[in-house]
């Protein structure tokens, strides 16, 4: 599949570009312009084109439980400061 080629996109996601690309045209966005701002927010939208195969999850599931975060040591108690 060569570079910008839309075939392995949904309907909807074309729908949705092609709805967003008038948009920024009202704007004043030159054409081009439109078009890649468009396909790219699609992008950012939905991931990309279609995607299939063994293993892929969906948007949203949690396959892996999320990393938590390091809480740094409780200070020590009886800890006396220095007079100054």
């Amino acid at each position: 599949m060569p570079q910008g080629d839309k075939s392995s996109y949904t309907d909807k996601q074309k729908r949705q570009a092609q709805h967003i690309e008038e948009g920024y045209e009202k704007r004043g966005v030159p054409e081009d312009e439109a078009g890649a701002r468009a396909w790219a927010t699609v992008n950012k939208l939905s991931g990309g084109g279609k995607k299939s195969g063994s293993g892929r999850a969906r948007p949203g599931d949690a396959t892996v439980a999320p990393a938590v975060a390091a809480k740094p040591a409780p200070a020590k108690r009886g800890a006396a400061k220095k007079p100054t």
